[in-house]
């Protein structure tokens, strides 16, 4: 049993009497542990306030689908729970367990506030009040947080998704309008009573230019539609300027038009050119039309990579389907003015690891590197085997990391970013991820051409 004298020599009791700690002893229970033995666990009713008399415990606290070391009782006198002394929905932060045997003086959350309003009436009202504001402190940043960085990424992939979904809905309104013109060519073909045979050659006459090259000069094509233009002039086809600019970019020349006035005559040659054009429009619509939904989809595809929402939390994965999709996702802050060099060794393994909680990593250095370069640099990100591991590498041409910054950069809550940029997701968590939740490592090269984040990731079991 826990004796008066063990408590009297413990300063967390400093200023109750003999009589004051005989009714706490009184109330309380003596609890013997062993390595290994859970004594309260996270999330658990916080119905007893526990205090170390001997002995020590680690406190764990689970973080997303880690369980991290965020606290010990090792000294006597620490202690842990009895929140709902004060709160009646309070919960236990975190998990105790035992590391080197010992014993605590468990006493009731209830009998804890009766010696409490007994002693300290004025204390009891002090504590319950600042209690109740820090949790609600605590749940409204952190919600605060949480919205930020999902309304960033939310933000950043609507803008994405948007350029693609534009055009996509200009190609349609331009699809409507061209349809209407190409049946109306052809009514007009039609009553002009161009045969079957003259159809057929102006058909084909139009899939010789259906493709047009790669590449085009803009003074040719300056030349050729001036060339053009002329020569329907000449023909007395109406506003020639639009149709020399659709056919000339689709290489038609002169000889071209030629051959179409000698299959058509002088009569049909302007529908026929117009239809030729308008079905030129047509197919290049339907192209940036398939390109714009195929956009959408990839980047569907890549948020659903990302997330690993339809996965198990642990798979064999191949690491650069994350760093591709984490780039995706981060399409809208890296712009125009970074280049991105992706190295992707051929025999890269599979790896066995938690996708979802590597994405977290790529995020948040790709981030840091594209932070670090104030808007302009090039981006490499490399991928290659090491022995039946990977290794990672995600480097940026911003200025280097002065030595203070490297020496730091792992610590818990070190940033140097101002409040409200990043990501939230510090080097310390990501250290974490890639250590203890896959046995990798991750180091900083830092120097005047590039400073290079460098992550080990094990083949896993």
């Amino acid at each position: 049993m826990i004796r008066l004298a063990e408590l009297r020599s413990i300063s967390l009791f400093d200023g109750l009497s003999d009589v004051q700690l005989a009714e706490l002893l009184a109330a309380g229970t003596e609890v013997p542990f062993e390595p290994g033995d859970e004594l309260f666990q996270e999330g658990g009713h916080a119905d007893f306030w526990w205090v170390v008399v001997d002995g020590a415990l680690d406190l764990y606290r689970r973080v997303g689908r880690e369980e991290a070391l965020v606290g010990k009782m090792d000294v006597p006198g620490r202690w842990s729970g009895g929140f709902r002394a004060w709160d009646d929905q309070a919960v236990y932060l975190a998990t105790g367990r035992a590391v080197i045997p010992g014993r605590l003086l468990r006493v009731p959350a209830e009998s804890l506030r009766e010696r409490f309003n007994a002693w300290f009436p004025f204390g009891v009202h002090l504590v319950a009040g600042l209690y109740g504001t820090a949790r609600r402190i605590e749940s409204t940043v952190r919600q605060r947080q949480s919205l930020i960085t999902l309304g960033t990424l939310a933000a950043g992939l609507a803008h994405e998704i948007n350029n693609p979904a534009a055009a996509a809905t200009r190609a349609v309104s331009g699809l409507e309008e061209t349809a209407g013109t190409l049946l109306e060519c052809l009514g007009q073909l039609a009553r002009g009573q161009i045969s079957a045979t003259q159809f057929i050659e102006l058909d084909n006459l139009r899939r010789e230019i259906e493709k047009p090259p790669a590449t085009i000069d803009r003074l040719e094509l300056a030349d050729k539609e001036e060339e053009l233009g002329s020569w329907m002039a000449g023909h007395q086809v109406d506003r020639p300027w639009e149709l020399a600019a659709s056919l000339a970019a689709a290489g038609a020349d002169r000889a071209w038009c030629e051959r179409a006035q000698e299959t058509l005559g002088d009569s049909s040659l302007e529908q026929g050119l117009r239809w030729v054009s308008s079905a030129l429009s047509m197919t290049a619509l339907l192209g940036e039309m398939k390109e714009s939904t195929r956009r959408v989809s990839e980047l569907v595809a890549a948020v659903r990579s990302y997330s690993q929402m339809d996965r198990a939390s642990r798979q064999t994965v191949d690491v650069t389907e994350g760093l591709d999709s984490t780039i995706v996702m981060l399409g809208h802050k890296i712009g125009d003015s970074i280049t991105v060099v992706r190295d992707y060794a051929v025999d890269l393994p599979h790896i066995d690891a938690f996708p979802g909680e590597l994405n977290q990593v790529w995020t948040n250095l790709i981030d840091n590197a594209v932070d670090a370069m104030e808007g302009a640099g090039t981006l490499r990100i490399s991928a290659r085997a090491d022995g039946d591991g990977v290794i990672v590498e995600i480097g940026d041409t911003g200025p280097p990391m002065p030595p203070d910054v490297v020496a730091r950069a792992f610590e818990a809550f070190y940033t140097t970013k101002d409040v409200g940029q990043g990501t939230g997701l510090g080097l310390d968590i990501a250290r974490r991820i890639v250590v203890e939740r896959h046995g990798g490592s991750i180091t900083i090269d830092t120097g005047p051409a590039e400073t290079v984040m460098r992550v080990r990731l094990p083949a896993g079991r």
